[in-house]
């Protein structure tokens, strides 16, 4: 049996060192994509004919990971543990994900623990060697467990590609007594390397049995249980895209899409428990990787990106309502509230508009629970490490995939600089709908220069950005404000199909709200005149091009 984690310190959340070591591209490597699964499905999983094939072999595997008391190896991405499997114990050593991709692909060494336990000084891979590099090795021990019965078959596929199907059940158990239920499918190339049937698999087995991506391993939920860490899912905002001037253009379109990716499938979870701001960031992401397929369109089959880009607005339309109610309430009735706290009809309104939101929250949570969001990502997924671009592209499009980076971003950047500049011209005498226009434009150019701000000067970047990101905050308050009108009626007609009896005088404090904010709108309508003027003033960062340069013979 393996050792009780039950005196070991729990490793602190966030350790003040240890980011994710880099392991040679020599390593051996294991690449899986990892699905959830209701408990009650796991039979109809296991019986779906696309999985009929060898005998499968079912075993009880029982784990115990290590670590230090200060998490050196957690806060690297490491994870150390020690297995019993009948007789055979075996410990094994995991690097940290590589590329980003849905389907994790992380360096994985398997060896014998000597008279069954653990000795990682038995790793003798250079590789191994310095992952553990650092690390006193004296101090580990055990941090958690779990537990689980593995259903397992090798399905042969086309010629030298096959797939390890794992089935797993089970429960991980924390130091002090807490439990969380194991119920998972992983899918690990087992020959080959085309990650594409991976994915085929995947979406096949879907549509026999709903299932959910699952990006967190094993031993991640296992030291999250350990920390004590909330239940509730938190919202996650983007993270930085580290590309060098030297990266291919590829390179950054399969990094930036699978950041985006990674970002609305992080925050699934807190769109699901109703939290206004997980809403928001899903739909922040669903917007960078819609911008992405434009600003990478020169190297895009057209057909591709206009299908991927309809699939995604179709998210983006169904978790829009929550969104909006979210912005309604908070940024545009509250300050109208607090100014007259006496005013009944502001309550009244505030009443109507939360229950707009409730059911604009339902949709939100259907929309991502249903098998059409998992849908979406395992082909979204599928998209990007597969490399699907490559597929039908004519050869003018596949000759940019192996150029530098750095001069497609100053023609993208100053494409969308000029595009920008283009709307903002006159902006004084321009409509509510040609405001619009500039906020989307303005929009594209921030998403641009997020994705590759790191190939430039930062101070530089920076100075830019602030002047940017203010015009985007008056744009985007002046679009909230002018889309309140349409919030309005459709509240109107909702009370009016639904026959309830509507808050009383709700549609006074509706004209309260919009009379107050078209007030402020004209007192700041220089301040926004004068960020629109500094904005064109603004001297890019990057290298100005005259034209999109042509791609190489």
């Amino acid at each position: 049996m393996p050792e009780s984690p039950s005196t070991s310190p729990v490793p602190p959340a966030n350790p003040a060192e240890g980011a994710p070591v880099s392991v040679p591209a020599a390593a051996p490597q294991e690449i899986e994509l990892k699905l959830a699964v209701d408990p009650r499905h796991l039979g109809r999983l296991k019986t779906a004919p696309v999985l009929a094939g060898p005998r499968a072999v079912t075993k009880t595997l029982r784990n115990t990971y290590f670590d230090t008391p200060e998490g050196d190896l957690a806060a690297r991405g490491v994870s150390l543990r020690l297995r019993h499997s009948g007789a055979k114990v075996l410990q094994t050593l995991k690097g940290p994900p590589a590329g980003g991709g849905m389907a994790l692909a992380r360096s994985e060494w398997e060896i014998p623990a000597p008279d069954g336990h653990l000795v990682p000084q038995a790793f003798t891979d250079a590789a191994a060697q310095a992952l553990l590099d650092g690390v006193d090795l004296r101090r580990l021990g055990p941090v958690f467990s779990n537990e689980v019965k593995r259903w397992t078959r090798t399905l042969p596929l086309a010629a030298g590609l096959a797939v390890d199907v794992a089935v797993d059940q089970g429960v991980t158990r924390a130091a002090d007594g807490r439990e969380e239920p194991i119920a998972e499918l992983e899918l690990e190339l087992a020959d080959g390397q085309d990650r594409r049937v991976l994915y085929d698999l995947a979406l096949a087995l879907h549509r026999a049995v709903p299932l959910r991506l699952e990006l967190r391993t094993k031993a991640e939920r296992g030291y999250a249980l350990a920390r004590g860490e909330a239940a509730a899912p938190k919202a996650v905002k983007a993270g930085p895209l580290n590309f060098h001037p030297d990266d291919t253009v590829e390179a950054a379109l399969a990094g930036v899409a699978r950041a985006c990716l990674h970002h609305m499938a992080a925050n699934e979870g807190a769109v699901l428990a109703g939290d206004p701001s997980g809403v928001h960031q899903l739909r922040v992401a669903v917007r960078r990787l819609r911008s992405a397929l434009t600003l990478f369109k020169a190297i895009l089959p057209e057909a591709q990106a206009a299908t991927l880009k309809t699939a995604l607005k179709g998210l983006a339309d169904a978790v829009g309502p929550a969104r909006s109610w979210d912005v309604f309430l908070e940024e545009l009735l509250a300050p109208v509230a607090a100014a007259m706290p006496e005013q009944e009809s502001l309550q009244a309104l505030a009443m109507a508009a939360q229950g707009a939101r409730g059911r604009g929250h339902t949709a939100a949570r259907a929309a991502v629970s249903g098998p059409g969001y998992t849908e979406l990502l395992l082909t979204l997924g599928r998209w990007v490490d597969g490399r699907c671009w490559r597929d039908d592209a004519p050869a003018d499009r596949l000759a940019w995939l192996g150029q530098p980076l750095l001069p497609f971003a100053d023609a993208v950047l100053t494409r969308q600089r000029h595009r920008a500049a283009k709307r903002s011209r006159h902006f004084e005498r321009l409509d509510a709908p040609a405001r619009h226009g500039l906020r989307i434009a303005m929009k594209k150019l921030r998403y641009a220069v997020d994705f590759f701000r790191e190939l430039y000067p930062q101070k530089a970047v920076r100075k830019y950005l602030e002047r940017l990101s203010g015009l985007q905050d008056g744009l985007g308050h002046l679009n909230d404000v002018a889309t309140m009108d349409a919030l309005i009626r459709e509240l109107r007609a909702d009370l009016a199909a639904a026959k309830d009896v509507s808050p009383a005088g709700w549609d006074m404090g509706a004209g309260l709200v919009l009379g107050w904010h078209a007030a402020h709108m004209a007192v700041g309508e220089d301040a926004l005149c004068r960020a629109v003027d500094d904005f064109l003033d603004a001297d890019p960062f990057w290298t100005p091009v005259d034209h999109w340069p042509h791609p190489p013979s």
